[in-house]
């Protein structure tokens, strides 16, 4: 029987790669809306930091779920799928095509396929977790992550506190590891068809390159006065661990704040950014290279065989 659901693109790739253009380019070209798929993107204030598509950039195109909290706000995977959900369903009731662009696998995973039953935060866990965080530090916690859960050792970094917790949480509330469970796929059909598109260039260096540019262009455009603005707003400069906030350890973020602390030199933070920045990429492309239905290309010398597959997919002959 024929798939008759409506369509959708999934416009994926790792950060610096050109997804933000192509996404605004095609929406006005057929008919589309953007849906943020980003983790940074939802934060107010983060803007030159997390490459938010001015007003301009965004060339008259409606973008859903970007500024949706506070930097000292939560925001979970199963919120996003939720409101991204909802606004996919808008969009399509509108006659208009849903262009899904952003490079948070998580997220992608959780509005693509639902997210899998597993323990529900135990505030007596989580405390504990952080009195043993307090006492060894998160590295220790992660490198002990790393003995139950080498998989999701690797997905998560070593400072990133929230992530390590949970996956603690899950372990000690369950016996069974965040990765298992995540395994465990709950019955979920996302109410579109959709083409899932990599856009990556073709090499590492290629890549390597463009981060640096873009990082020095954030310089340029003043990433350090935002990041200052940020530390002047009273909920967070009242925060008593504004690096724990999932804003604030977002890439480039979290290493600006510390420079602003006298951490390191400009020169030093310039190069932790930028290796951080690299880091992200690689651990999106090695969750890219798990979507084993999507296809790749480069979106500049493949620009080409890109515009194909969506012209085709969008409107077959």
């Amino acid at each position: 029987m024929a798939d008759r659901r409506p369509l959708a693109i999934a416009l994926m790739g790792p950060t610096a790669s050109g997804k933000t253009a192509l996404a605004v380019e095609w929406a006005q070209r057929f008919g589309g809306e953007v849906v943020s798929v980003d983790s940074a993107l939802v934060y107010r204030g983060l803007d030159i930091g997390a490459a938010k598509p001015t007003q301009d950039e965004r060339g008259g195109i409606p973008h859903h779920l970007i500024d949706v909290r506070d930097p000292w706000q939560p925001y979970s995977a199963a919120e996003f799928a939720t409101d991204a959900r909802a606004a996919v369903d808008d969009i399509v009731s509108r006659g208009k095509l849903p262009i899904l662009a952003g490079g948070t696998g998580l997220y992608f995973h959780a509005l693509l396929h639902g997210l899998a039953p597993m323990p529900e935060a135990d505030a007596a866990t989580r405390a504990s977790i952080e009195a043993e965080a307090r006492e060894r530090g998160w590295a220790a916690l992660h490198a002990e992550l790393g003995t139950i859960d080498p998989d999701a050792a690797y997905r998560i970094h070593a400072t990133d506190a929230q992530r390590i917790q949970r996956a603690l949480e899950v372990w000690r509330l369950s016996g069974r590891t965040i990765s298992d469970w995540r395994r465990e796929r709950p019955a979920h059909r996302f109410p579109c068809r959709v083409l899932k598109l990599v856009v990556a260039p073709p090499s590492r260096d290629v890549l390597h390159a463009r981060i640096a540019k873009r990082f020095d262009a954030m310089l340029d455009a003043g990433f350090l006065d935002e990041v200052r603005r940020l530390r002047a707003l009273p909920e967070l400069a009242s925060h008593p661990k504004p690096l724990d906030l999932p804003a604030i350890r977002a890439v480039g973020y979290r290493q600006a704040w510390e420079h602003l602390d006298g951490a390191f030199d400009a020169a030093e933070f310039r190069d932790r950014g930028i290796f951080a920045t690299r880091q992200l990429a690689k651990r999106q492309l090695t969750w890219l290279r798990g979507e084993l239905d999507a296809l790749w290309g480069d979106p500049i010398d493949g620009r080409a065989r890109l515009e194909r597959l969506v012209t085709d997919f969008v409107e077959p002959h």
